[in-house]
């Protein structure tokens, strides 16, 4: 493995005046075409739903790593991630997560992971 080069990146993405899911399968959904739209291949997806008006939280496991969904309804807010190893893209899958939640603002934050040239 080239030194130089991370095994993964990270992205940690809040959504602020996003549509909030409200149905299990629709998250799925929107998580299943994210994970697609990388190229990256979806091992599970396991989600749970909070009730009526309570939020969802769930991850797509993939064999690249994941990508997460947390819903806050009551604060307008949704937390996620994308984490993929290699050599994969993750702006196609940032793309429909913006594109299927519609948020008013966005704000990312991006981690190479594993990236460490002083390491003992």
């Amino acid at each position: 493995m080239n030194e130089n080069h991370a095994p993964g990146l990270h992205l940690l993405i809040d959504f602020w005046g996003a549509h909030q899911p409200t149905g299990l399968d629709q998250v799925e959904t929107l998580l299943r075409a994210a994970a697609e739209a990388c190229g990256a291949r979806v091992l599970e997806v396991r989600l749970h739903g909070f009730g009526d008006g309570g939020g969802i939280t769930g991850v797509a496991i993939l064999a690249e790593s994941h990508i997460s969904l947390h819903t806050w309804p009551e604060r307008d807010f949704i937390a996620l991630d994308i984490f993929l190893c290699g050599d994969r893209d993750t702006a196609p899958a940032l793309k429909i997560l913006k594109d299927g939640l519609s948020p008013k603002h966005v704000q990312v934050s991006e981690l190479r992971r594993g990236h460490n040239r002083n390491r003992t």
